[in-house]
């Protein structure tokens, strides 16, 4: 098992070929480098379950939802999370075990796909606004199992490394109420080059800090710890955000790949479903993972963490 991890994680930023943004003298393995296995807090699946299936009529997306829609939405709703992957990689399936620990939860989730016979290249922005595009159509559909069903005013954009920048910069979009960002942050920009010159989507984009006050709504930022070669770009980050509500949290010794290749993704898995279930759904059992200072986060020897403006 642990074998298996450490080959999907060094995926992580190299699926589609050159990583996006890669720091200089970073390496595959401080890329793949992962919570152990053995001893690690296990992946908590929600109460639906869940299928996974080609986004109807879009070739680039692919989606998780709960296989049972009765529940929705007259005794529950559910929201949109749009994935952005390591690396950039246009295929979200590599994540499928975390993604469905997710979307276990009442989500749907929407991740990218490559398109058979297209050219290699890597996720953008705008494949991500894409998907959120999609859902918005689809809730209208005639004929859509979703139909009426999905809660278009409740859309979350999540994303590592690669993926984390990109929900950056999603994040300026009016109907993006929340963001993840997970071993990641802005970036500082080359010497030469203003900033605001990136973060507005296409391949290159790596946002500056400038990004940051575009920001609307809460912000759920995430890393691997020491080991994890953007923890000071993720800290950076949490540090510049004092506009909308923050929360930071570094998990000791999860490195940069943390438990996303875990069976369900994991601790992170668990971490980003709560958030989700908190600010989207009300969930104030999974709000104590974040609110106050005994949250439970707060008090696990195993996370280092800071908040702002999190206070109910």
């Amino acid at each position: 098992m642990q074998k298996t991890i450490a080959i999907a994680a060094a995926m992580f930023l190299t699926g589609t070929g050159v990583c996006l943004a890669q720091p200089s003298g970073i390496t595959r393995e401080m890329i793949s480098r992962s919570l152990p296995l053995e001893g690690a807090p296990k992946a908590e699946p929600g109460p639906y379950q869940v299928t996974s299936e080609p986004a109807f009529g879009s070739a680039g997306l692919h989606i998780y939802r709960p296989a049972a829609l009765d529940a929705f939405p007259k005794k529950d709703t559910l929201p949109v999370m749009v994935w952005g992957n390591g690396g950039c990689a246009i295929d979200s399936t590599h994540f499928s075990g975390f993604l469905t620990t997710i979307a276990s939860h009442g989500v749907l989730v929407v991740g990218t796909v490559a398109q058979e016979g297209a050219a290699r290249r890597q996720e953008t922005a705008d494949d991500m606004r894409a998907a959120i595009d999609w859902a918005e159509k689809e809730n209208e559909r005639a004929g859509s199992p979703l139909n009426g069903k999905i809660a278009v005013d409740k859309v979350a954009v999540m994303g590592t490394s690669c993926g984390g920048f990109l929900s950056i910069a999603l994040g300026a979009d009016p109907r993006v109420k929340t963001i993840g960002v997970f071993n990641s942050g802005v970036q500082t920009p080359p010497a030469g080059q203003a900033e605001g010159k990136a973060g507005r989507g296409g391949p290159s984009a790596q946002p500056t800090a400038d990004a940051l006050p575009k920001l609307h709504g809460p912000v759920l930022l995430l890393n691997g710890g020491e080991v994890d070669f953007l923890m000071g770009a993720s800290a950076a980050t949490f540090e510049a955000i004092n506009h909308v509500p923050a929360f930071y949290g570094s998990r000791h010794n999860a490195g940069h790949s943390a438990t996303y290749f875990h069976p369900g993704g994991g601790e992170f898995a668990n971490v980003a479903s709560d958030w989700l279930l908190w600010t989207f759904k009300g969930d104030k059992k999974a709000g104590k993972m974040f609110v106050g200072k005994d949250c439970s986060l707060c008090t696990n020897a195993n996370w280092d963490v800071k908040s702002k403006g999190i206070n109910k």
